[in-house]
């Protein structure tokens, strides 16, 4: 399949039109940002890495009935996605307290929370992607009633799926961002990407706060040893899929 102009360039991907315009070449770049751009950097073979992970994650809830955006990968840092356009609606899942929830609302980091919280963001760098209620997203049209629903259904099923296979990994499911698209035939598919640049996942062999993180936050937080938690991350995850599948 050819590769013809980009269509968009952002943060962590670029994306491409192809042949076909249903599908498009999504690029995923080794570039890093955090605090909506403010710290910028790279993390060595990251674009390769989430290329990677994501797309075991795809199969994975595809697999669980979990439609999404995924068709192939042909080359290590490059996935074909059917054609959406993004809700400009991150959905946060939530499994234990860390990050903006404690700064918030004071929690501690590490608090299980007694069910999974569900959280709006509104897609906007330049607002900040704020925390929206349900009744601002439906003023500002992000969304209907009915794709909300569908959005806090679909949710809760991932985390329910991924909490397992990450646990069977040896990683905690913390927390992560989802994004969704509407193809052109309205049907609603998981989108964006899947990986440790938008989940948090903590070691459950380490107890140490800060050696447990194997996710973005090491960027974020200058821990170090991002490319290593990340390649680690990927090993854990082919790892498992290959005994799962046998």
């Amino acid at each position: 399949m050819s590769v013809h102009q980009k269509l968009y360039e952002g943060k962590a991907k670029i994306l491409y039109t192809t042949d076909d315009p249903e599908v498009l070449l999504t690029h995923f770049k080794d570039d890093a940002t955090a605090f909506n751009a403010q710290k910028r950097g790279q993390i060595v073979g990251k674009g390769e890495m989430n290329c990677a992970i994501a797309t075991q994650l795809f199969k994975l809830l595809e697999a669980a009935g979990i439609p999404t955006h995924f068709i192939d990968r042909p080359a290590p840092n490059e996935m074909l996605v059917k054609s959406v356009r993004i809700l400009l609606v991150e959905v946060v899942v939530r499994n234990i307290a860390a990050g903006s929830l404690c700064q918030q609302t004071g929690l501690p980091v590490g608090k299980v929370l007694p069910t999974p919280l569900v959280e709006f963001y509104f897609k906007n760098d330049a607002l900040g992607d704020p925390l929206l209620t349900r009744d601002r997203l439906l003023l500002l049209e992000l969304a209907t009633p009915e794709q909300l629903d569908q959005l806090t259904e679909q949710a809760l099923q991932i985390n329910k799926i991924l909490t397992a296979f990450f646990d069977q990994c040896g990683i905690t499911l913390v927390d992560f961002k989802l994004e969704f698209g509407v193809t052109s035939t309205q049907q609603l598919l998981l989108a964006d990407e899947i990986s440790p640049d938008t989940c948090r996942l903590w070691n459950q062999a380490e107890t140490d706060p800060d050696r447990r993180v194997m996710d973005k936050d090491r960027f974020r937080r200058d821990l170090g040893n991002v490319e290593s938690a990340y390649q680690q991350v990927l090993e854990r995850v082919l790892a498992t899929n290959t005994a799962t599948n046998g």
